[in-house]
């Protein structure tokens, strides 16, 4: 083979490389813009939690928590201090619903990619005060490794600690 096609041919194929470099690099990007901006479907999101969790036992999966918990607060003192922790919380705004229904859906976003989770947060009158009830989940893939429990559980923490002071 004469030296000129072989250079040619080694050409080419860098070429083809940087060009699918590029176009995968632009894939990617647009996956994250639409993760980002895509709308919220508050229809999908603002549903009334799953039962099965109790203050004891929590139940956690892959992408999703339960927590259960009591407090002395009536329901209309709970739901300022739900909102007062929840809306504390980096990158975490309102997205549904009202204390007045009873229930009230939360979106918060991760810090890189923007990634959003939903917290949906009920709180009802119990004979010792009020037992509010959070159900976080993810809304893309099938794990979010351990985050939403771990916010939930620091949520609870956060109102155990006001209530008390309360």
């Amino acid at each position: 083979m004469p030296v000129g096609l072989e250079q040619e041919g080694k050409g080419m194929i860098r070429k083809a490389v940087v060009n699918t470099a590029w176009l995968l690099l632009l894939i990617a990007v647009s996956g994250l813009v639409y993760i980002r901006l895509a709308p919220d479907d508050v229809a999908q999101v603002h549903v009334t939690p799953p039962t099965g969790a109790t203050p004891d036992a929590p139940v956690i999966g892959t992408g999703a928590a339960l927590f259960v918990a009591d407090f002395n607060m009536r329901p209309p003192q709970m739901w300022q201090m739900v909102q007062q922790v929840i809306l504390s919380t980096p990158r975490t705004k309102y997205l549904a619903g009202s204390a007045e229904e009873g229930m009230i859906t939360y979106v918060t976003r991760s810090l890189v990619f923007g990634f959003p989770d939903y917290t949906t947060v009920t709180v009802t009158q119990n004979e010792q005060g009020s037992r509010v009830t959070l159900f976080g989940r993810l809304r893309y893939g099938r794990s979010d490794f351990g985050v939403n429990a771990k916010r939930l559980r620091s949520w609870v923490k956060a109102l155990k600690t006001l209530d008390q002071a309360g």
